[in-house]
């Protein structure tokens, strides 16, 4: 086991845009690709000390199972760089950098790729088990006679695929659905998530004019054409509650709360970071950002907490490193929906269920809002499922450099009712 801190070099990830525009033809390892070639760039690291690369995913693609092998080897990465995939739904990003955290603290590498990517326009279309079968069947088919006797079988309603859903599968629920339940349980009015998300657009609109996000992003030109995408495309600087407020409910049609303005969207991307220990960077010459001080994932019950991973995970953290926000500087928190957020907050505020459910004497405490997503965050940048975890780490490191302070922390909740938090320290010699 190493003695030597785990240090953040620099993040990098590909424009994130809404799915179904100029990443459709894409597969996501080449979005893969893009990222990893831009970190390479960005830090300079030469390919020959990278030991591992690990990517998190959530849609993957049987072509490409194991999508950070073939980014990595697109990106220019020796094949004797060993390479592996994760997946845990939304923290995908955050389990492969906690990953790439143990593998080095084990000693078994010094410089890891970790991040993730989802290219939810190149989804897997597939057709019901009742067609699977009969073309599973088909397999064995030889003779002219026999593909004409299955070609009989064959009805029109077998041709009819099944619709890409992201839904949970022990309760058959999409997201957005736990999403208003628990809205409502709590609270939270429309009128507050359409503040909030209307705070993330114009957040994230700013930090682009102020020139911070376009540091943390790749420029990617495809062919054939290479055309030159920069730019996240889901921010809309100028979002107002008067415009919001039109929307109609997006799930439950006729007492739901979320809307497609208050709830993040369905996003193409990809981003990676460079973790090393302290001394290898040292050593290369390399600058470091941060270092990784701890992280824990969480698990809650699946037909009431689905959301409320931050909360959890946030709690249990700061327990184990007697924290509380006062001690933290910036603040990242992935915004499903603006509902999720919010309750999020409100549980962490509330004396009565910290007591019940984390088992603290007292409530966490009160979010301080002037740390916290001041660069934006899911509702206006987007959310590639498996990538976002790698966008928090890089932007909470910046945001530590740029306004100074010492700690930081990021959350995110995920499906299967995960919830993770890592603390993250500005480094100084």
């Amino acid at each position: 086991m190493t003695d030597q801190k785990i240090v953040i070099i620099d993040g990098c990830r590909t424009p994130f845009l809404k799915s179904g525009g100029p990443y459709i033809d894409l597969m996501s390892y080449q979005l893969g690709k893009y990222a990893i070639q831009g970190l390479m760039a960005k830090t300079g690291i030469d390919k020959k000390e990278i030991d591992q690369v690990i990517m998190g995913t959530v849609i993957s693609n049987l072509k490409t199972s194991n999508v950070a092998r073939e980014s990595a080897i697109a990106a220019g990465v020796p094949n004797k760089v060993y390479c592996h995939t994760v997946t845990q739904a939304c923290i995908s990003a955050n389990r492969a950098i906690a990953s790439a955290y143990l593998e080095i603290l084990a000693g078994k590498a010094e410089v890891v790729i970790a991040g993730g990517v989802d290219n939810t326009s190149d989804s897997p279309i597939t057709f019901k088990k009742k067609m699977q079968k009969k073309l599973f069947a088909a397999q064995k088919l030889k003779t002219p006679m026999q593909f004409l006797k299955f070609a009989t079988t064959l009805r029109p309603s077998d041709f009819v695929p099944e619709r890409p859903r992201v839904a949970e599968y022990s309760t058959d629920r999409v997201m957005g659905e736990d999403c208003d339940i628990m809205a409502a349980r709590f609270g939270i009015t429309r009128e507050a998530q359409d503040k909030f998300a209307v705070r993330s657009h114009q957040l994230a609109a700013k930090a682009w004019d102020d020139g911070h996000l376009q540091k943390e992003v790749t420029t990617v030109a495809m062919p054939p054409k290479f055309q030159e995408i920069s730019k996240d495309d889901g921010i809309r600087g100028d979002s107002t509650i008067e415009k919001v407020a039109k929307l109609r409910p997006a799930f439950d049609k006729k007492f739901g709360s979320l809307t497609a303005a208050n709830s993040s969207f369905l996003t193409d991307g990809a981003a990676v970071v460079l973790l090393m220990t302290e001394q290898k960077a040292n050593s290369l010459g390399l600058p470091i950002k941060a270092e990784i001080v701890d992280f824990v994932f969480t698990g809650q019950d699946l037909e009431t907490e689905l959301l409320l991973g931050p909360a959890y995970s946030v709690a249990k953290l700061f327990k184990q490193n007697d924290l509380s926000f006062e001690d933290i500087d910036v603040i990242e928190f992935h915004e499903a929906f603006a509902g999720q957020i919010l309750s999020n907050l409100k549980c962490l505020a509330d004396e009565e269920f910290c007591k019940e459910n984390f088992g603290w004497d007292k409530a966490v405490g009160n979010v301080p809002m002037e740390k916290f997503n001041l660069w934006g965050g899911s509702l206006s940048i987007g959310h590639p499922f498996g990538a976002t975890g790698a966008r928090l780490l890089t932007t909470t490191a910046n945001r530590l450099h740029h306004e100074n302070g010492k700690y930081g922390i990021l959350a995110a909740c995920a499906a299967g009712a995960h919830g993770h938090a890592m603390l993250i320290k500005k480094y100084e010699d």
